[in-house]
């Protein structure tokens, strides 16, 4: 499957390209930044620009694909991770402009050239608890994919639009969205290096509702939305099946959710970021933990 993945380079993207590439996709990368990763290529791209992105889609994108003579190749699916990934980073106004306007045109560009699946990256944040000025609790526990989106800030906003434009997009041309909301990413090296702090202060997890999701996991996922079709508009939340947190799911609940309606059926260190639906209809199974990690 030839795969125009944006936004490679950054935390997330990594190891999702990694994982595609050892799935045995053709991955393209189109980013500012490149990845640099063997046998990917990068085109410099700005996301912002509806000229660049569609050029991108619609061209050669190393020396290889000219030798069939063929004409351009065209892609099967497009990744689009590519964002100002948090608050803090750019100014509110450039944090939604560059996020709604990329995830626009990328979508765009690939309806109008036929691609058939856009895979997009939304967030935990469209729940409005991790940005919140002072704290805000989920309506229910665990949360899923029903539980209403009302961020209070502009990086959350710019996800929750983004996931009105893939749906009015789909619904228009029937190809298949995908959105991921993706919980915190945790790379492998950072569980020895940030989780014990975690565990001797549970408090720090409560803005990411006490999960994480595991980037080689991701990338799993990412490749069960790859082979899973049919589906029309879909957005599914992404995390391990495991809390981030060395207490017990009741303890979470007794300390943090008390009042909060409980759903029954969590495990012992259940996630509060409920993962059933990507399992069910993508066939999603994350593999790793943070517990496997330490002692």
């Amino acid at each position: 499957m030839r795969v125009f993945f944006t936004g490679g380079s950054g935390k997330a993207g990594r190891h999702a390209v990694a994982h595609l590439v050892e799935q045995g996709h053709n991955v393209v990368n189109g980013d500012l930044v490149p990845l640099g990763h063997p046998g990917v290529p990068d085109i410099r791209i700005d996301l912002t620009d509806a000229g660049q992105v569609f050029n991108a889609l619609s061209e050669y994108a190393v020396m290889d694909e000219l030798e069939a003579g063929k004409g351009v190749p065209t892609f099967d699916a497009v990744v689009h991770f590519a964002a100002i990934p948090a608050l803090f980073v750019r100014p509110d106004n450039e944090t939604f402009r560059i996020n709604a306007l990329s995830t626009y045109n990328v979508i765009d560009a690939a309806v109008k050239l036929g691609i058939p699946k856009v895979i997009f990256a939304s967030s935990e944040t469209t729940y409005g608890v991790c940005f919140a000025d002072g704290e805000v609790k989920p309506e229910y526990v665990p949360v899923d994919e029903e539980h209403p989106t009302v961020p209070h800030d502009s990086y959350a906003m710019s996800k929750v639009v983004n996931e009105a434009t893939a749906r009015s997009f789909q619904a228009r041309t029937g190809i298949d969205i995908y959105g991921l909301r993706i919980n915190n990413v945790v790379e492998p090296h950072e569980y020895a290096s940030d989780f014990p702090s975690y565990v001797a202060d549970p408090a720090l997890r409560r803005r990411n509702i006490f999960a994480y999701i595991d980037a080689v996991d991701l990338g799993h996922m990412v490749d069960c939305c790859l082979r899973t079709d049919g589906l029309g508009y879909e957005v599914f939340n992404v995390s391990n099946d495991d809390s981030s947190v060395g207490i017990t799911s009741d303890e979470v609940y007794e300390q943090f959710y008390s009042g909060v309606p409980r759903r029954p059926g969590m495990e012992r260190y259940g996630t509060f970021f409920a993962n059933d639906k990507a399992k069910r209809l993508v066939g999603f199974a994350p593999r790793r933990s943070w517990r496997d990690s330490l002692d």
